[in-house]
């Protein structure tokens, strides 16, 4: 039986979003974004949002432009990056933000999509990450209002292991490449980043992809994310898959 997950465009892609929901956004600084599904996002209006993301684009493009709309309530990132608005609503205590290691923000994502609930990792041991206190929201005043609870640690073969929740959220947004109309993404180089990641942690997960194939026109040992994971599938036009800014340019001397 065939099954063709295309939808119309971005905004009906993401007609069922409401306020308060969680989205796992691919991505890394600009490489690899979902811009069309981010700006749909920000057309719907839906506000109260969690966003679980690496970072959260830079001022102006990428998870930027819900940031300065204040349409996000929580992040839960590796790194603040180039965005002076995420820096300034963090330390002002407008938004709340749980930094996590990178390496395992990425394992909970991937454990959310394999139905692992927890899983045990060295990194962050003997440090604020195991022990709490982490700011996760400041006060007006600058003191912390919201803090990082203390997780449980465990040995494993003589080793100090500290125990991390997966991630599974209500929506996840990526960028692909290549992909056919049954879900199956191919993505290109860099971009691969958090993307995978990100389409196995939501429960309804949207990718808008640069080149639409047929089904069978992708070498099965090539797919990066199998159709499994992905609901529903955007076709970009040829001017929006061309739109891919660079974060930093940086050239050589002449």
């Amino acid at each position: 039986m065939s099954v063709d997950k295309r939808v119309a465009g971005a905004a009906e892609a993401l007609a069922d979003v409401t306020h308060g929901q969680s989205f796992a956004v691919g991505g890394f600084g600009l490489s690899g974004v979902p811009e069309v599904l981010i700006g749909a996002l920000y057309e719907s209006g839906a506000r109260d949002l969690a966003v679980v993301s690496n970072n959260c684009g830079v001022d102006g493009r990428g998870l930027g432009v819900l940031l300065a709309a204040r349409r996000i309530a929580r992040v839960t990132g590796s790194y603040i990056g180039e965005n002076k608005e995420f820096a300034r609503q963090y330390l002002a205590g407008e938004l709340e933000v749980e930094l996590v290691p990178q390496g395992t923000l990425a394992e909970r994502l991937r454990a959310g999509g394999s139905g692992i609930p927890a899983f045990y990792t060295p990194a962050g041991v003997g440090t604020a990450v195991a022990e709490g206190g982490l700011p996760w929201r400041y006060g007006a005043d600058g003191s912390v209002a919201v803090a990082s609870p203390a997780k449980e640690v465990r040995v494993f073969d003589g080793v100090e292991h500290v125990l991390e929740h997966a991630v599974r959220t209500d929506f996840a947004l990526v960028r692909a490449a290549r992909g056919d109309r049954h879900g199956n993404l191919v993505f290109h180089r860099a971009a691969r980043n958090f993307n995978p990641l990100a389409a196995m942690a939501g429960r309804i997960t949207v990718a808008e992809v640069e080149e639409l194939v047929e089904p069978g026109e992708l070498d099965p040992d090539a797919v990066h994310v199998p159709g499994v994971f992905v609901q529903r599938v955007v076709e970009l036009t040829p001017e929006q898959a061309a739109d891919k800014p660079v974060e930093k340019r940086t050239v050589r001397a002449r």
